[in-house]
């Protein structure tokens, strides 16, 4: 069945089902880039070896693949098609990094990615009026000054922008989620957190240390906000995908802590342990948790196509939980350097077993059809 367009409540027309697919595959290519980049970082074995493209990694993780992943979401809920303007930019940025143009231009295209993702929560305020998704639009302009800095800044001196960018926009997803859990004044204490923390984001620019101590202390108090009232804390005893995700979340949560009491002990960091803590716990711990916590969820109402749960997608959560152990406690906190390499190498299996993982559940299996051809014509979803 070929699938259609679906009316607005406008009455306008969104974009279709296919076309979003496609919108995937630059996420998914930087996805790989930034894994192929995370290998040569670790002095590892990589398809490509391209010191160019190591450079690279941490923009390509963030911006390229988590920022069109999350600018794709926010335009299917738009509804609106100029919305799609955001991920496509972003992959775009992305891609022109993985086939080695100038690193400006890229920078160029995801600044212009991020200003239409700015302009989608900004429709998106209009219409709902809450502190989430002003939270969300902040995230975006944090994105978005990242992509400018990093024409001349390396990306350890903008460091904060990217992690403002992940944590501010998830953080503001799970508030949204566990409303009913939360007190009122929640979103007003969300918001005023991430105006402190791109405030510590912009002193950190002139003073690093200041600037990442206050950061540490916001996301402390932040991850003990969610943590605390997220329903993960009582869907984690049930069965299937709410306990997987709900496992994820609160793996996510841990990370963030540590990552955040790195930045709050040691100001800016010294060490290539303490760096790698704090960039990893926050967006390999805390951010790729996250995305496997919400994949199963997100991933079919961008691509309109039944997503049912599967033991294996527990994978590549483990997976990247004892990677992170292994790196993060065993190297950096142990000084065991030779549980560097082998961190690195699991977490690269976890993320590309996330894809793998995804497509498999997708396809649909012989009890599925089954149950699907004996559905009445009537009955049957759209």
């Amino acid at each position: 069945m070929t699938l259609r367009a679906r009316p607005t409540r406008t009455g306008r027309v969104g974009v279709r089902a296919p076309s979003r697919v496609w919108l995937i595959l630059p996420a998914g290519l930087s996805l790989l880039a930034g894994l192929d980049a995370a290998l040569l970082l670790a002095g590892l074995a990589a398809p490509v070896d391209d010191t160019q493209l190591a450079s690279r990694h941490g923009v390509l993780m963030t911006l390229g693949f988590l920022g069109t992943l999350i600018a794709l979401e926010r335009a299917v809920a738009l509804r609106a098609p100029w919305g799609y303007a955001a991920p496509a930019l972003l992959g775009a940025g992305g891609l022109a990094l993985i086939i080695g143009l100038p690193a400006h231009v890229g920078a160029v295209l995801l600044a212009d990615g991020g200003v239409a993702l700015v302009a989608v929560y900004a429709m998106l305020q209009q219409r709902q009026h809450d502190d989430s998704t002003a939270v969300e639009l902040l995230a975006a302009v944090a994105a978005t000054g990242a992509a400018i800095l990093w024409i001349r800044l390396p990306v350890a001196e903008l460091l904060l922008w990217l992690v403002a960018f992940v944590v501010l926009t998830i953080a503001a997803e799970r508030v949204e989620l566990a409303r009913l859990h939360l007190p009122p004044s929640a979103g007003r204490l969300l918001l005023a957190a991430g105006v402190l923390l791109v405030l510590a984001a912009i002193v950190s620019l002139a003073q690093p240390d200041a600037g990442n101590c206050a950061a540490g202390l916001i996301l402390l108090v932040l991850t003990a906000l969610l943590a605390v009232h997220d329903v993960a804390r009582r869907t984690i005893r049930l069965p299937g995908l709410p306990r997987l995700s709900a496992a994820a979340l609160l793996c996510g949560y841990v990370w963030l802590a540590v990552a955040a009491g790195v930045l709050l002990y040691a100001g800016t960091p010294t060490t290539t342990a303490q760096y790698d803590t704090a960039v990893h716990g926050v967006f390999l711990g805390f951010g790729m948790s996250m995305v496997i916590a919400h994949a199963p969820v997100i991933l079919p109402a961008v691509i309109r196509r039944p997503m049912p749960y599967r033991p294996m997608q527990w994978a590549p959560l483990v997976v990247l939980q004892v990677s992170l152990v292994v790196r993060i406690l065993g190297a950096n906190l142990l000084g065991l350097q030779h549980f560097w390499k082998l961190g690195a190498a699991l977490g690269v299996i976890a993320l590309l077993l996330l894809p793998i993982t995804v497509v498999a559940s997708l396809i649909p299996t012989r009890t599925a059809r089954v149950r699907t051809a004996r559905t009445p014509a009537g009955k049957a979803s759209t």
